[in-house]
């Protein structure tokens, strides 16, 4: 009887979608049960901040400065009413749209401190780790330094330098950003620095060399791109430091005028003598929008963390494991497969039948 042989075929390696070329929705495919919940919670709750600062205009009932309308004043510490759902503070100012507008005021901080930050310590960390010798002596005792004061207090000596008294919303956004951003410059460039030792010493760096690069693109077009691999998580981590630090600076006093822009952290400010009057209301809604916000960007950036470290991911579904350890054969030519005798029929080359009984040749 002939024996039939099947050349076994590989399976195409399934191609990736636009989709799950994204790093966010990558990683929300990626996670499993309560890291899956965790980082949905974050997503949905930084998704509200976001639309709430853009829309704010739409969204809030009246200016953040407002103090009267058509009927009149506001009027100060004003109970939650039809007009003014989460009532006034003791300057008259509606606290719902100062909520609302707070929003604003806090992703232009997150966004020019952290993207001020991000060039500053990235360029440094990769100048430093690169070339070494002096320059990366001195930058890193600097930065070390930096690193050991205490980033509130550096705040508030950086603001007071940068405002010089003004009061306006730039003038005030930018002494915050820029204060917050001397803070955060040397965590970008103590990792950028580590990565950056680490991969000048691997064999394709050492070959580009060889080969002839200029140190420019072996540093931007190798190295920096391969080391920058951990950004998005320490972006989102420090968005929300810097909406504490934000709050923090204007709980002080440090913070923006409430006639330029509105701020959470001056609003809880004022409203500490509300509290012990039994007026609940100034301090509850921008403490609590502090609270919710700087929790959905925490969720976020822990769960990307626990996604990017192999020893932290959760486990996959039993079926799922073993259709990957099934698929991941070393076995030249494919996935390895048995008929009905086992292993032994195919190192013996016998022949079954359809009920899996040997035939004899």
């Amino acid at each position: 009887m002939s024996t039939t042989e099947s050349t076994p075929v590989a399976a195409p390696a399934p191609k990736r979608r636009l989709r799950d070329r994204i790093p966010v929705v990558h990683q929300l495919r990626q996670s499993v049960g309560l890291q899956r919940g965790m980082l949905i919670t974050g997503l949905v709750v930084t998704a509200i901040f976001i639309l709430t600062a853009i829309f704010a205009p739409l969204l809030a009932p009246y200016g953040f400065a407002q103090l009267r309308d058509a009927d009149g004043p506001f009027g100060s510490q004003q109970p939650p009413s039809a007009e003014h759902p989460f009532g006034t503070t003791v300057g008259g100012y509606d606290v719902l749209s100062r909520t609302i507008w707070g929003a604003q005021t806090a992703i232009l901080v997150i966004i020019i401190a952290v993207i001020l930050s991000i060039f500053a310590g990235v360029l440094l960390g990769l100048l430093s780790g690169y070339f070494g010798g002096w320059l990366d002596r001195l930058l890193v005792v600097v930065c070390d330094a930096i690193y050991a004061f205490p980033s509130l207090l550096l705040a508030i000596v950086m603001a007071i330098a940068i405002s010089g008294g003004q009061s306006n919303l730039w003038g005030g956004v930018l002494a915050a950003a820029l204060s917050i951003t001397v803070v955060f410059i040397p965590q970008y460039f103590r990792v950028i620095r580590a990565e950056t030792v680490r991969i000048k010493a691997e064999a394709f760096v050492e070959s580009a060399k060889v080969l002839g690069a200029s140190n420019s693109r072996i540093m931007f077009r190798h190295v920096l791109r391969n080391a920058t691999r951990t950004l998005p998580l320490i972006f989102t981590l420090n968005s929300s430091e810097a909406i504490l630090t934000l709050a923090g600076l204007g709980f002080l006093g440090f913070g923006i005028e409430p006639t330029a822009a509105a701020e959470w952290g001056y609003d809880l400010n004022k409203a500490l003598s509300d509290v012990t009057s039994g007026i609940w209301w100034t301090a509850l809604y921008p403490g609590l929008a502090i609270v919710l916000v700087v929790l959905g960007i925490t969720l976020v950036g822990e769960s990307l963390n626990d996604l990017a470290d192999p020893r932290l991911r959760g486990r996959r579904r039993v079926a799922q494991s073993a259709g990957v350890v099934a698929e991941t054969s070393v076995v030249p030519g494919g996935t390895l497969t048995a008929g009905p005798g086992g292993l032994a029929g195919l190192e013996d080359e016998a022949t079954f039948d359809e009920h899996g009984i040997e035939v004899k040749p």
